[in-house]
């Protein structure tokens, strides 16, 4: 028997997010040169020769047009790396940079890799949500007829998770409202500092809103009712806005992962090992609802349980997939996205997964916990899984 080679984190860093659309800080940014930040920032902080890396796997949703080509390979390029390393794009939805970081971990832990970067990008400004499609069926006649009574949008599963788990429009928006404040907190306490990578002037998150409450919040208007949900869901008692809902974000995230061996090597501090993770499937009308399956599985694969865990991300895609992810766990939202999470911060797609990390990272170090876990819902009942571990 061999001895076990376990996957560690070195580092992890982040761009601040900025809004996805027509004038957001980061719009006139090409998206290579974006994800290129955080690989060159990544470099940069650790001090490693960026020759040894045998391979950046990245995360990116709207693989079209400016973000298509295999992106990672022009984005480890466009941040100076040599021409020897290679790189690969990886789709899976939402959480393509987190298995990003569940590829490069295994090919360590395989032997496989000695070094390697996980990292993700998504340019919403410039690759609208849904580009990809250019209006086409992508999921074919023979799907089609299994699920005969048609698959629905991301807002429209919010919507029945929502119902399902009895989750009032109230909740929803106390629990959006508390994601601003969480994070504006935590930027001004400076808790956000050690994990950024400066991008033009934006020194925040941009679509953060610090004076969000309730109150405004229940002013704004329905987002996915309309005629047609109406008449297949008559049942619904509609309650998902954009204010419980994440935004459309620019951003990228990197992380680097290597052996405990290649570490020590190469005089470099681990801050985590990575644990254990877990891919789950779900219902995909209800699509985002593999969060709880994940984490199950997540849990016993690492012998662990919930009340184990001292820190959680779980992205806020909305409020009800989280809020109902906690009805099945019994997870405590004290620990739940400490300081705020994705309806404030912002989801890049295929960056947040490994802003994801970051983020999980940092609330570890400072809250003294040993534990994290960090659960992503994905298009068509997808979640990944992840467990680290401070060390």
């Amino acid at each position: 028997m061999g001895t076990t080679r376990f996957a560690v984190i070195v580092d992890a860093v982040r761009t601040p997010l900025a809004k996805g659309k027509p004038g957001g800080a980061y719009s006139e940014i090409h998206p290579v040169d974006l994800h290129a930040a955080s690989l060159a920032a990544l470099v940069e902080r650790t001090g490693i020769d960026p020759a040894v890396v045998n391979d950046v796997i990245s995360g990116a949703v709207g693989q079209i047009g400016e973000q298509s080509g295999n992106t990672a390979r022009w984005a480890l390029l466009a941040a100076g790396f040599p021409e020897s390393v290679p790189g690969v794009t990886v789709d899976r939805q939402c959480g393509s940079s987190q298995q990003a970081l569940h590829f490069a971990a295994q090919g360590v832990m395989a032997g496989a890799y000695d070094v390697a970067i996980a990292s993700g990008v998504e340019s919403m400004s410039r690759i609208p949500i849904g580009s990809q499609f250019q209006g086409k069926d992508f999921t074919g006649p023979a799907v089609a007829a299994r699920y005969a009574d048609g698959l629905v949008p991301q807002g429209v599963s919010a919507e029945l998770i929502a119902q399902r788990w009895n989750l009032s429009r109230a909740e929803l928006d106390e629990f959006a409202a508390e994601s601003h404040q969480r994070a504006a907190r935590a930027w001004k306490d400076g808790a956000f500092d050690s994990q950024v990578t400066w991008v033009n002037d934006l020194r925040t998150d941009e679509t953060i809103r610090p004076d969000t409450t309730p109150e405004t919040l229940a002013g704004l208007r329905l987002a996915f009712r309309d005629e047609h949900w109406e008449r297949r869901f008559p049942e619904l008692d509609w309650r998902v806005t954009a204010g419980n809902s994440s935004p459309v974000n620019d951003g990228s995230a990197a992380l680097l992962v290597t052996s405990e061996d290649a570490a020590g090597r190469l005089g470099l501090t681990p801050r985590a090992r990575v644990h254990a993770f877990a891919v789950a499937g779900d219902d995909p009308i209800y699509m985002l609802t593999g969060i709880i399956p994940a984490t199950q599985k997540v849990l016993e694969r690492a012998g662990l349980s919930i009340d184990d865990i001292d820190v959680f991300e779980v992205n806020e895609a909305f409020a009800s997939v989280v809020l109902a992810w906690q009805r099945e766990t019994g997870a405590s939202l004290d620990k739940v996205n400490v300081n705020g999470g994705a309806i404030a911060i912002g989801h890049p797609l295929g960056g947040s997964g490994a802003r994801l990390t970051t983020t999980l990272l940092n609330n570890l170090e400072q809250t003294g916990g040993r534990y994290g876990l960090q659960v992503m819902c994905e298009a068509g009942g997808l979640a990944n899984a992840t467990i680290i571990e401070r060390i």
